[in-house]
């Protein structure tokens, strides 16, 4: 989103503060639209082959023979789900969140106005549209908790670059091994009882946790609209919930990094910054690589019963885990940028565009979509189709919202669910309707 340079204002008149609006289309910055809409598809992927197929809720023993069973294409894909996209793309989307707050920012200082009273509003509305979808359709909600956490960035927006990257780093690589260990840690403290109480109290734990996940699994396969929103509630309060602390602690890590490069304006002015971008995709190529391989080597072990998971030094392998996901992350932004410098690849990226622009809307049919397919109360396919089936009807189904989009786009200036939150972020309605050129403005534009 590139901004015009400012004129200085007279020097005895402060400058008048212009209405805060929406971001018009021609101030959109291409780059991050295409970044958005890349996200977007394997966030997708990552949801669909995690969640709505099921394989969330089933436990160890089943997801070991499911994968003691699968073909060599589904273990394959399996293991690059794992490597190359799991945890990646929402890296990706919380990157792009905090460069997005930058550039609300930006665009505050330039009107001569406050961002806290817009950007708050902003969030309000974000966080309700969140609830509604967690608790109204599916428990793996992000806008919720961007919302919740997009809060805090407002206590680092004075915050030096330097000071937001050492706050990044413990975020993102010790911050969630100190949560995992207290999760393991507290049990045992509790129980009173030494290491064995401990063992017998976290054994307890798996147990209810194992019976929570066939009980909404049963509940997905068969059960009705309203006992699926039950089952959604009960098992996000039950599990998934107990299980956010150290995914959160790394997900503002995240926002922390997209200030830093929102402020510098690596984005906006990526022409100019490309030998860092370089040099960036090279060592976060190298790192992922060696992650992504140590990562793969020890799940393997795992899986052959030559590590125990349980074991208390596993603890280290969250900083490996933590370099795979940010490292592969940006391989994938760093190498876009790059080739979105060469005209012919820039034509071919830009198809992302408006996927990336209606991002919300897609976000939240993707859901709709998904539990249509999967749920019982829809197609049933839950439980019963392959991992390369399932991502193939994923890309199917991403290829018919890029083509929507681009139709939407033409004819309207928001996707359907961002015109909602921006007419109740600025208090009224927008203008949804792409202005009409006139047709001899059109030709002499020509």
């Amino acid at each position: 989103m590139p901004f015009p340079a400012m004129s200085q204002p007279p020097s005895s008149l402060p400058a008048p503060q212009a209405e805060a609006r929406p971001v018009d289309s021609s101030e959109r910055l291409a780059l991050l639209d295409v970044l958005r809409g890349f996200a977007l598809c394997g966030v997708f992927i990552s949801n669909v082959v995690m969640w709505f197929s099921g394989r969330a809720y089933l436990t160890r023993p089943q997801m070991e023979a499911a994968m003691a069973s699968a073909s060599w294409l589904d273990t394959a894909l399996m293991y690059t789900n794992g490597t190359l996209i799991f945890g990646k793309f929402v890296t990706i989307f919380s990157f792009l969140f905090g460069l997005g707050f930058s550039v609300q920012m930006m665009r505050a200082e330039s009107r001569g106005a406050a961002i806290a009273p817009l950007y708050m509003r902003r969030l309000g509305i974000m966080f309700l549209i969140g609830c509604a979808h967690l608790f109204g359709l599916w428990l793996g909600d992000i806008l919720s908790t961007y919302a919740a956490l997009g809060f805090a960035l407002l206590l680092f927006r004075k915050r030096g670059d330097k000071t937001l990257l050492i706050w990044a780093a413990v975020l993102i690589f010790v911050a969630p091994m100190v949560v995992t260990s207290a999760m393991k840690v507290l049990p045992v403290l509790l129980s009173g009882g030494g290491a064995e109480a401990g063992a017998e109290a976290a054994k307890a734990a798996m147990e209810r946790t194992n019976q929570l996940k066939a009980e909404t699994m049963a509940s997905f396969t068969s059960g009705t609209y309203f006992e699926v929103v039950r089952a959604n509630a009960r098992y996000y309060f039950g599990q998934f919930v107990q299980n956010l602390g150290p995914f959160l602690f790394a997900l503002f890590g995240r926002f922390l990094l997209g200030l830093v490069a929102g402020r510098r304006r690596l984005f906006h002015d990526a022409p100019q910054h490309l030998p860092f971008f370089r040099k960036l995709f090279r060592w976060s190529l190298g790192i992922s690589v060696v992650a992504s391989a140590v990562g793969i080597v020890v799940g393997y072990m795992m899986r052959q019963k030559m590590i125990d998971p349980q074991a208390s030094w596993t603890i280290l392998l969250s900083p490996v885990r933590q370099l795979n996901e940010v490292g592969v992350a940006t391989v994938y932004v760093t190498g876009l940028v790059l080739l979105f410098q060469r005209e012919a690849w820039q034509r071919r990226l830009m198809v992302l565009a408006p996927v990336g622009r209606m991002a919300l809307t897609n976000y939240l049919s993707q859901t709709v979509i998904s539990l249509f397919m999967y749920y019982g109360f829809g197609l049933g396919l839950i439980g019963k189709i392959s991992p390369a089936t399932t991502i193939g009807l994923t890309l199917a189904v991403f290829a018919v919202q890029t083509v929507i989009s681009h139709w939407w786009l033409a004819r309207f200036r928001f996707g359907p669910a961002e015109w909602v939150w921006r007419s109740l972020t600025y208090g009224k309605a927008q203008p949804m309707r792409q202005p009409v050129v006139p047709t001899a403005a059109a030709a002499t534009a020509i």
